[in-house]
């Protein structure tokens, strides 16, 4: 299977997303309203129901099943990418399922439960662990950053960025800084352990636009002055 990101330049146009899928192969693709171009056998495309757990973790009803020999295009909205990881089975990092977009036959998939507190800071439940061998595709906003965990000196990365990050890793929701800094920034996790961190950083940029374009001085000084105020003023 082939995966081709074809873009062109202009982030308010979206980008496409070109499927090669060799005979033999399958590929599972969870936005299927996104698919706007299809070559191959009219068999080779199967929507189903997703299964229950499914339902409930990517908040949708249908995937479709892609059966090569066929290709296809899928269109993304404006400011989001795909990013493809090659699973070799090593690998313990967790994602969130949400942000999945395709993933190939041979893919397995086991849930984390979150911790209440995390739950409710993050307004998430589970991650899921993938194993394989094969390939997923996970939706990004913006340009995708790793880091390397350390065992004793942490690494803070905004709570909303994350896109995977080791099983073994220790986490902890806080904030750093001085006490203005502290303030206004949004929560971060404080991760230490071994193995890489994956960032998107699309969250942050919105972000700038909207405190930059949008908002009156006095909204923006009320966000940066009180206490939590990027969190609570939006």
């Amino acid at each position: 299977m082939n995966v081709d990101v074809q873009d062109e330049g202009d982030s308010g146009s979206g980008q496409a997303v070109a499927f090669t899928v060799e005979e033999n192969e399958e590929i599972h693709v969870l936005h299927p309203q996104q698919i706007i171009a299809y070559q191959g056998p009219s068999s080779g495309r199967a929507d189903r129901l997703m299964d229950v757990k499914g339902m409930y973790r990517k908040r949708k009803l249908i995937r479709s099943d892609m059966t090569g020999p066929c290709r296809f295009v899928a269109a993304l909205p404006p400011g989001y990418r795909v990013k493809t990881f090659q699973l070799d089975g090593k690998s313990d990092l967790l994602y969130d399922f949400r942000h999945l977009f395709f993933y190939s036959k041979g893919v397995t998939m086991e849930t984390r439960v979150l911790s209440m507190k995390n739950m409710l800071v993050t307004r998430d439940i589970i991650k899921v662990k993938f194993s394989g061998p094969g390939s997923i595709g996970i939706l990004t906003e913006g340009t995708v950053c790793e880091a390397e965990l350390h065992p004793f000196d942490p690494l803070y990365v905004d709570a909303g960025s994350i896109i995977a990050y080791p099983e073994n890793a220790k986490l902890e929701l806080t904030v750093y800084g001085n006490h203005l800094a502290s303030q206004h920034m949004s929560y971060h996790w404080k991760m230490t352990g071994h193995g890489p961190v994956m960032f998107q950083a699309g969250r942050q940029s919105r972000r700038f636009e909207r405190d930059n374009n949008e908002d009156g001085v006095i909204k923006r000084f009320l966000r940066e002055v009180l206490p939590f105020g990027g969190v609570f003023i939006k």
